[in-house]
Protein backbone atom coordinates (compact mmCIF):
# COMPACT_ATOMS: atom_id res chain seq x y z
CA UNK A 1 0.00 0.00 0.00
CA UNK A 2 2.58 2.64 0.95
CA UNK A 3 4.33 1.71 -1.81
CA UNK A 4 1.84 2.89 -4.26
CA UNK A 5 0.80 5.64 -2.46
CA UNK A 6 4.60 7.32 -2.44
CA UNK A 7 4.99 6.19 -6.53
CA UNK A 8 1.41 8.97 -7.01
CA UNK A 9 2.68 10.88 -4.62
CA UNK A 10 6.21 11.29 -5.96
CA UNK A 11 4.23 11.44 -9.52
CA UNK A 12 2.58 14.51 -8.40
CA UNK A 13 5.40 15.76 -6.69
CA UNK A 14 7.76 15.55 -10.00
CA UNK A 15 4.62 17.18 -11.94
CA UNK A 16 4.21 20.46 -9.94
CA UNK A 17 7.95 20.42 -8.93
CA UNK A 18 7.45 19.45 -4.89
CA UNK A 19 10.08 18.44 -2.75
CA UNK A 20 8.48 15.54 -0.61
CA UNK A 21 10.85 13.37 1.67
CA UNK A 22 10.35 10.37 3.36
CA UNK A 23 11.38 8.74 6.92
CA UNK A 24 9.75 5.01 7.28
CA UNK A 25 9.37 4.13 10.65
CA UNK A 26 8.90 0.63 11.93
CA UNK A 27 5.63 0.60 14.25
CA UNK A 28 4.06 -2.38 13.32
CA UNK A 29 2.18 -5.13 14.66
CA UNK A 30 5.19 -7.60 14.05
CA UNK A 31 7.33 -5.18 16.42
CA UNK A 32 4.37 -5.63 18.57
CA UNK A 33 4.88 -9.32 18.85
CA UNK A 34 8.59 -8.79 19.04
CA UNK A 35 8.76 -5.79 21.63
CA UNK A 36 5.42 -5.41 23.04
CA UNK A 37 4.66 -2.40 21.73
CA UNK A 38 3.28 -1.04 18.38
CA UNK A 39 5.53 2.47 18.62
CA UNK A 40 8.42 3.27 21.02
CA UNK A 41 7.53 6.01 24.60
CA UNK A 42 8.13 9.34 22.01
CA UNK A 43 6.29 8.40 18.91
CA UNK A 44 3.88 11.23 19.15
CA UNK A 45 6.87 13.65 19.90
CA UNK A 46 8.58 12.26 16.96
CA UNK A 47 5.47 12.69 14.79
CA UNK A 48 5.27 16.12 15.82
CA UNK A 49 8.07 17.32 13.68
CA UNK A 50 6.38 16.21 10.25
CA UNK A 51 4.08 18.28 8.16
CA UNK A 52 2.18 15.20 7.20
CA UNK A 53 1.61 11.29 7.96
CA UNK A 54 1.23 8.45 5.17
CA UNK A 55 -0.22 5.72 7.38
CA UNK A 56 -0.07 1.79 5.55
CA UNK A 57 -2.37 -0.56 6.30
CA UNK A 58 -2.38 -1.81 9.98
CA UNK A 59 -2.75 -5.86 11.27
CA UNK A 60 -1.45 -8.80 11.65
CA UNK A 61 -2.94 -11.92 12.02
CA UNK A 62 -2.84 -13.04 15.62
CA UNK A 63 -2.32 -9.73 17.01
CA UNK A 64 -5.82 -8.52 17.71
CA UNK A 65 -7.54 -5.57 15.98
CA UNK A 66 -7.61 -3.47 19.45
CA UNK A 67 -3.92 -3.96 19.44
CA UNK A 68 -3.47 -2.01 16.86
CA UNK A 69 -6.53 0.58 17.21
CA UNK A 70 -4.89 1.19 20.87
CA UNK A 71 -1.58 1.04 20.35
CA UNK A 72 -1.28 3.10 17.49
CA UNK A 73 -3.94 4.22 15.53
CA UNK A 74 -5.99 5.86 17.93
CA UNK A 75 -2.61 8.12 19.65
CA UNK A 76 -1.60 8.74 16.21
CA UNK A 77 -4.76 10.42 15.13
CA UNK A 78 -5.67 12.22 18.73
Amino acid sequence: VISSARAVLDAVADRHAIELSYTAFDWSCERYVAEGAMMPDDALETLRRFDAILLGAVGWPGVPDHVSLWGLLIPIRR
